[in-house]
């Protein structure tokens, strides 16, 4: 199931990572797709906001991955640009399949580590603060995400 919407504002788009956060369930993982400055890392801090993780939501670049667990469900952030063509040996997969949520930026980077099931949000900027941000399912199971971003927006 596939989605597509504009988003006009950042605080729209942190409102679709609040809307969708309570959805999620260990081990969930969406691969986010997006340039720079796109807004990933937004929508991202929406979603921790609605986990109630007391913390600012950072980009992960030059970290690899930030990881929250002070909240109602452990959030894994993962920025995998810097391993492109890199030997993907981290130990990535134990929180990619663990007891949290994982969002990762530049997923194609780490596609072996992808589970069967994931969401895929893509975010396109359009100028000043509008983006356009498509929603996807690959399984029913995450169908039911994509129909309440579809009911809101």
């Amino acid at each position: 199931m596939k989605f597509t919407f504009t988003s006009s504002s950042k605080e729209q788009t942190r409102k679709l990572g609040a809307l969708i956060a309570p959805l999620f369930v260990p081990a969930d993982v969406v691969l986010l797709e997006g340039d720079l400055g796109a807004g990933k890392t937004t929508l991202v801090g929406g979603v921790a906001e609605a986990l109630k993780v007391n913390e600012d939501v950072i980009s992960p670049t030059f970290n690899i991955m930030k990881c929250y667990f002070k909240g109602t469900l452990p959030l894994y952030h993962i920025d995998a640009y810097r391993l492109e063509g890199q030997n993907i040996e981290l130990g990535l997969e134990e929180f990619i399949e663990g007891n949290g949520v994982t969002f990762i930026e530049w997923p194609q980077y780490i596609e072996p580590l992808w589970p069967d099931e994931y969401l895929v949000i893509s975010l396109t900027h359009k100028g000043g603060d509008s983006r356009e941000i498509t929603i996807e399912s690959n399984c029913p199971r995450l169908d039911k995400i994509v129909e309440t971003v579809k009911e809101a927006f």
